[in-house]
């Protein structure tokens, strides 16, 4: 079991993306449970980056160690910024964005290369965005049991126009360890997208075969990317 005493112990907190809410981490959550660490769930509103830094940042005063602050997807941009927090020792992103100062979901996926897959988002709608609700499961959970997939498609959150453009002023992964997991079958971010954010970050890479939602798919593989972060935590401590 693996640092469950509470003189050398981690946090984790974990942060969910775009058009989803938390509950998605619920099979990464039992894991990390299982093995002794202290876990939160930010429900962030996904309106603007503001906002969702600032309840992230509320969850990780909120925790008893060091923190590994998870994010997935657009999540990845919320840690990048709250990951800054003097409790938060280590950073892992899960298919995430990871964007250097004055970069933002808009303008990283600004200019996509030849060939890479469109998400099927639908022209904004008073100020939020969703997906085509019929190409869902292929483009963001093609790994997903398709009741699973169908009710991620129907239980989507708006995810807010300014989210998107919200900007990282200081990236949290230029003074503290990052450990990245790159989902090659993703649809919604390019895995080539993802390899080149994450070599700029100087992550700790693994690779594998998973769709966006990975972290639903395949929480076994998520969830000992993340162990691995905090073990390099709770060996510092």
């Amino acid at each position: 079991m693996a640092c469950v005493l509470a003189s050398a112990a981690a946090s984790i907190v974990l942060v969910h993306g775009g058009f989803v809410d938390g509950a998605g981490w619920r099979g990464v959550y039992d894991i990390l449970k299982r093995d002794g660490f202290e876990v939160a769930v930010v429900q962030n509103p996904t309106i603007t980056l503001a906002d969702d830094v600032a309840f992230t940042r509320r969850v990780i005063a909120d925790q008893s160690h060091p923190v590994v602050l998870v994010g997935h997807s657009y999540g990845g941009v919320v840690v990048t910024e709250a990951g800054n927090d003097p409790k938060v020792s280590a950073l892992v992103y899960i298919a995430a964005f990871a964007p250097d100062r004055g970069e933002s979901v808009n303008s990283l996926i600004a200019n996509p290369p030849p060939g890479a897959p469109v998400p099927p988002i639908l022209p904004p709608k008073d100020g939020f965005l969703a997906l085509d609700k019929a190409k869902f499961a292929a483009s963001f959970a093609a790994d997903v049991t398709p009741p699973e997939a169908a009710f991620m498609a129907d239980s989507q959150v708006p995810w807010g126009i300014g989210a998107l453009s919200g900007a990282v002023t200081t990236p949290a992964w230029r003074g503290k360890p990052s450990w990245y997991l790159v989902a090659t079958d993703d649809h919604m971010i390019p895995p080539d997208a993802q390899r080149g954010m994450s070599k700029r970050a100087g992550s700790q890479v693994t690779e594998a075969n998973g769709s966006h939602a990975i972290y639903v798919s395949q929480p076994e593989v998520v969830a000992k990317v993340i162990e691995a972060a905090a073990q390099s935590v709770c060996a510092k401590s």
